[in-house]
């Protein structure tokens, strides 16, 4: 089957727009034969692709399957594009990027403003998942690379560099001040209730091990989807929880939170640089690269 690479040109439009009416309008083109060339992909793929809807069209399960590939491949078509013609894409260009909440809070954002000011060309896109659906989107080349926090699984084909430590630290709204005076055992705080990250998620299956290690098998009250509602939800006296220190400082100096000291350590933490080893990265997000490990 010979492949019509106009034909899904015009796919990823549609797809990326979600309205076919907006991306006749992107490609220059008018709305029947946009929609003419849909139907065309779809009757030699022989399948369906998008539906129809009152504000717009939803990509089908296999639409979703191809457009997975389709801006993978039309990205990288940019970037050779880029290069080939000579443009200074060191200073131009976008960046794809898939971080954790913890990474982006401690480490990324203070990189990204000094990277903006010398690079105010390159474009950033921020892909803000779980370590698992990071590592996911990395493997299937909608990332150029990604920074996240251990613990995780690595797989064979992505390289990992440490880019900074940190530890967390156990903390309290000003109802827990009577919990601060001396260390206390684990044990002895099972009757509080604990606030944490979801089942599934790295950070959860830490703390459940750490919990067992110390004899004893602590489980949440409150399950939250990402870090950055753990501090809210504990300054508000909802329970008590793990959180980076650096994070909980400005807090604990105002007085707003409390921390509870424990008489065991608590597992030191990474940030690291994940990229894929057999993939290249455009000259945009080698620039970004090379600007994280230097700084």
């Amino acid at each position: 089957m010979d492949i019509n690479f106009e034909y899904y040109k015009i796919f990823y439009y549609v797809a990326k727009y979600g309205n076919i009416t907006r991306a006749a309008t992107a490609l220059g083109s008018n709305q029947p034969n946009v929609s003419r060339i849909i139907k065309l992909l779809e009757t030699q793929l022989n399948c369906r692709l998008i539906i129809r809807e009152p504000r717009g069209i939803r990509l089908t399960e296999t639409g979703e399957q191809l457009y997975s590939h389709v801006e993978i491949a039309y990205r990288h078509l940019l970037e050779a594009q880029e290069e080939i013609c000579g443009q200074p894409s060191s200073g131009e260009g976008t960046v794809e990027i898939g971080a954790t909440e913890t990474a982006l809070h401690l480490f990324l954002f203070d990189i990204l403003h000094e990277f903006k000011t010398t690079y105010p060309a390159i474009k950033i896109n921020i892909h803000n998942h779980t370590t698992h659906e990071t590592l996911k989107q990395l493997s299937s080349g909608k990332l150029d690379f990604a920074l996240i926090t251990t613990p995780f699984e690595t797989p064979k084909s992505v390289r990992c560099e440490k880019m900074m430590d940190f530890r967390e630290i156990l903390v309290g709204g000003t109802e827990y001040k009577d919990l601060c005076h001396m260390p206390l055992e684990l044990k002895n705080l099972k009757n509080h209730p604990w606030i944490g990250l979801a089942r599934g998620t790295a950070t959860y299956e830490l703390y459940n091990d750490f919990f067992l290690r110390n004899n004893t098998d602590i489980s949440l009250d409150m399950e939250v989807a990402t870090s950055g509602l753990m501090l809210p939800l504990i300054e508000n006296n909802l329970g008590i929880g793990f959180v980076p220190k650096q994070l909980a400082l400005p807090l604990l100096e105002t007085g707003r939170l409390v921390q509870i000291p424990i008489n065991c350590t608590v597992p030191r933490r990474q940030i690291q640089l994940v990229s894929d080893k057999g993939r290249g990265k455009s000259l945009a997000a080698d620039t970004f690269y090379k600007y994280l490990k230097n700084n």
